[in-house]
């Protein structure tokens, strides 16, 4: 009795330990705004008016401790009411349903936050003005829409340590998560701590785009042959939601037409995979590189902000670098040794011996011939006749 406390609550319990929790630390107004809210505002003047904008500091570790717990309400509801009903229809494995689990969280995550980072991007002008990247380096001031998005992108990877242990997660699986989670953690920090936040967003829509259509793949592959019409409904569900935006819309024209062939969609991630590393890469020389090597203030000034020296611009690319080539690394690894299966199994198949042809089955006819419904012998002699037993 003593030990059962350690034990992971149960996933229909995770909504109720959560919002206890929420509901616990707002205890006060003044105290609910610190816990809901970014802290940090400053009023910015423009042209025509006042702006409120933020900076970071440490009271954002207590708006990121709320949002892990929200995200861990969610998490739990996205798996009660979605995957779990899905899954048992679907008759899995452990080893598949672990990784279903996986893929289906990261696909509403990924896709939800795509269409919120790319929100961000158009409304705030990064796209149309790729200078933006780097000028006016640092970009100390942020926009409320910018900050927060970062605040629940730190909150989002910090909650998922502690979902290791209350999803269960095999011992052999948590290395692996363990390892893109950091990743995450390290590049989004980074990015939020050294003001480098236009050039992140730009690069988090990016590598969010291929991972949801990595995870969506793996959802169609993991899907058994014979739930076909579940996978259409499913498929009705995922083509509504990438309707939403223009920038899905091709994604969900790739799904009408994949007609329930797994191998057309991991082509297609591959192809955005490697695309995507490219445009990562050349981002980030492009602007940490040249933009913010010309830049004019190039002083390390942590009270103001300012990482603009040679050596951060070389942890930062290297770090950038590393994290690309260790990605592609696997990926071809992996590509290699799927081929390389592929390949094992076409060959057994054409190694298959055709079954053996059953030879004619021999009629057992009496030896001699037949003549006026006599069996004659050989030599023309009748046989001899077989004597009868007596009763």
């Amino acid at each position: 009795m003593a030990a059962c406390w350690l034990c992971p609550p149960a996933p229909h319990h995770w909504p109720q330990l959560g919002l206890n929790v929420a509901q616990g630390l707002l205890v006060t107004a003044k105290t609910a705004f610190l816990f809901i809210l970014p802290q940090y505002n400053v009023s910015v003047p423009t042209a025509d008016s006042e702006t409120v904008h933020y900076h970071y500091g440490p009271k954002d570790l207590v708006t990121i401790l709320f949002y892990i717990f929200i995200t861990i309400i969610l998490h739990a509801v996205v798996q009660e009411y979605i995957l779990d009903k899905i899954s048992k229809r679907l008759h899995l494995s452990k080893v598949k349903h672990s990784k279903f689990n996986e893929s289906g969280q990261l696909v509403v995550f990924h896709l939800s936050s795509v269409i919120w980072c790319f929100y961000v991007v158009v409304t705030e002008g990064y796209l149309t003005n790729p200078r933006s990247l780097w000028e006016d380096y640092p970009h100390v001031y942020l926009p409320f829409q910018v900050k927060f998005f970062y605040l629940c992108q730190l909150a989002y990877w910090l909650h998922a340590l502690p979902e290791l242990y209350f999803q269960k997660v095999r011992k052999e699986e948590i290395p692996r998560q363990l390892q893109y989670i950091c990743l995450y953690l390290v590049h989004i920090a980074g990015a939020y701590l050294l003001n480098l936040s236009r050039l992140g967003l730009i690069l988090l829509l990016l590598q969010y785009s291929t991972e949801f259509l990595f995870h969506m793949a793996r959802l169609f592959y993991f899907a058994d042959e014979n739930n076909e019409k579940l996978l259409s409904r499913l498929g009705l569900i995922l083509l509504l939601l990438q309707y939403s935006t223009e920038f899905l819309f091709h994604m969900a024209r790739l799904f009408y037409f994949a007609d329930g062939e797994q191998r057309k969609l991991f082509n297609a991630w591959a192809a955005v995979f490697g695309v995507t590393r490219l445009f990562i890469l050349t981002l980030a020389v492009l602007a940490i590189g040249f933009g913010l090597a010309r830049m004019e203030n190039q002083a390390f000034d942590p009270e103001k902000g300012n990482f603009n020296t040679l050596l951060c611009r070389l942890c930062v690319l290297l770090l950038v670098c590393a994290a690309q080539a260790w990605l592609m690394w696997r990926f071809i690894h992996s590509q290699l040794r799927h081929w390389r299966e592929y390949w094992n199994e076409q060959s057994a198949k054409r190694r298959v011996p055709a079954a053996p042809r059953l030879p004619a089955r021999l009629i057992k006819r009496e030896s001699g011939y037949h003549e006026n419904g006599v069996v004659k012998a050989e030599n023309g002699t009748s046989p001899r006749t077989k004597k009868l037993k007596s009763p």
